[in-house]
Formats: structure tokens, C-alpha cells, sequence
């Protein structure tokens, strides 16, 4: 399976389908943003608190894996210069359209978020990388390149999916059971039947892998950033079946790492 068209395709399907990461901020947003007042998600329910962020009037910023007109639009219209990347067509497009409603200027790249190749050293300011890297195989890259690509004194806002979750039984997990299942690490490509596959596809659902916490914490202090902050989050609506785990644990860590000014 070619992983990153695979997603993809899938990303571009669930932007179709209204998943809720994929839906632009109104108007009343930008609005409220433009006058100071604006917060943004890197997981799902939890507001990154406001304390995280450098001043945001010329701030470079890169939102990475940040595709779907949500943190972009808002970053951009409290005062940033905000650079997109992401690997769907479908999610930048929500970007540029928040834009030109809005009259906002932001930069989309259709990219991997594991290679940052078309910037330099030292190019932003701030990177905000909402919960995503559960959908690539290899996360330490990710780490490096956002090191390599911050200034010094740069600041990464990072939400990931805490690997406990996958240690389930995917679909039980759905109807409302928790079933221990997997080992970890845990590759959807991995535990796939021909059958599984091709219902991805059909069902323009993304493949997911998780991560140690050892790889994403450890590879964010191996490629050489500073941790300043933690946080965890659950699910919203965890009344549904889909959510279960939810009610018993947090399931998803948001941190603040910042470059060293040396």
C-alpha cells in the first residue's frame, strides 16, 4: 500500500463527508480572532491555553498537518504569517476558501509532514501540529524536520493520540466494547486483510498507526527541544460507543517544546 496516497485520497473523502476536522471557522471566528479574542484545537476538545503561544503580529508560522480551514484562518487573522502544509488537496482547499472569504493570505503546500525539504533552516517562528502523526508510519522525522525548520527560541504545539488506544479491538471498540486486541506498536496496514482494505477505500477511511510515547516525547527531546508543557484530552461526546475509552482515560496529549535560543 502506498501510504501517503492512500490517506490521501481519504482525507480528501472525509472532507466530502464533513468530518469534523475538516470544517472552516465562520465568519463571527475570524471576526473575534481579528479583535484578540480566538483559541485553537490540536486535540479535541481542549483549547491550547493561550500562554503557549509567542505574539502572534508577524509571527511566522507553520501549521503542519493542519489542513481544513480551522487553525490557519484563525492564526492568520489574529495577526500571523502562516504557512500550510498538508497532505490533502481537499483539506488546503478549506484553507484557501476560509481566505478568500475572509481576505486572509495564506500560504498552502500540498506535503509530507516528514519532510520539510522545500523550507530552509530556520524559517518559522512557531509550528502548530494539531493531532495528525498517528497517520504517517515513522514519527522521530517529523521531530526533526520541525527542529530544523524553527528559529531559535521557536515554539512547537503538538497534539497526538496516546498509543493506548490501540491496543483495542477497532470495531468492538465502535459498537461500545473494549476488547484488548493488539500489540503495540499497532499498524492498521499490518493487521489488514485484503477485505479490510478495500473497505478503507470504499469507506474513504485513512490507515493509522500508533506511536510510543517513547517516540513522541523522547524524539521530540532526541531531535533536541525543550518540553514547557503538557496537557491531556478526551473525546467530546463520549456517550457514543466510538468514544468509550474516553470515559475511563484521557486518549489524546497536547505539548509545548520549544527551540533552544543558543
Amino acid at each position: 500500500m502506498d501510504i501517503r496516497s492512500h490517506n490521501r485520497a481519504a482525507w480528501d473523502k472525509q472532507v466530502k463527508k464533513g468530518n469534523p476536522w475538516t470544517i472552516p471557522v465562520s465568519s463571527e471566528d475570524i471576526t473575534a480572532a481579528r479583535q484578540g479574542h480566538w483559541q485553537i484545537l490540536l486535540t479535541p476538545t481542549k483549547p491550547v491555553p493561550i500562554e503557549w503561544f509567542p505574539p502572534l503580529k508577524g509571527c511566522e508560522v507553520l501549521c503542519l498537518a493542519s489542513g481544513g480551514g480551522q487553525q490557519a484562518p484563525i492564526l492568520t487573522a489574529a495577526g500571523g504569517i502562516v504557512t500550510v502544509l498538508d497532505n490533502s488537496p481537499n483539506q488546503l482547499a478549506q484553507d484557501r476558501l476560509v481566505a478568500e472569504r475572509e481576505s486572509l493570505e495564506i500560504v498552502t503546500v500540498e506535503g509530507d509532514m516528514a519532510n520539510l525539504s522545500m523550507f530552509s533552516d530556520c524559517s518559522f517562528d512557531l509550528i502548530v501540529h494539531p493531532t495528525s502523526n498517528c497517520f504517517i508510519p515513522h514519527v522521530r522525522p517529523v521531530w526533526a524536520e520541525a527542529f530544523r525548520v524553527l528559529r531559535p527560541g521557536g515554539v512547537l504545539l503538538a497534539g497526538f493520540t496516546n498509543p493506548v488506544v490501540y491496543i483495542f479491538d477497532d470495531n468492538l471498540m465502535d459498537q461500545g466494547e473494549l476488547i484488548v486486541k493488539h500489540q503495540l506498536p499497532y499498524s492498521d496496514v499490518e493487521n489488514m486483510s485484503e477485505a479490510d482494505k478495500q473497505r478503507f477505500i470504499d469507506d474513504g477511511r485513512a490507515v493509522e498507526f500508533s506511536h510510543s510515547l517513547e517516540d513522541q516525547i523522547g524524539g521530540q527531546i532526541e531531535a533536541g527541544f525543550i518540553i514547557t508543557g503538557f496537557f491531556e484530552d478526551r473525546d467530546g461526546e463520549i456517550e457514543k460507543p466510538e468514544n468509550l475509552l474516553s470515559k475511563y482515560t484521557p486518549i489524546y496529549i497536547a505539548m509545548r517544546s520549544i527551540k533552544p535560543d543558543i
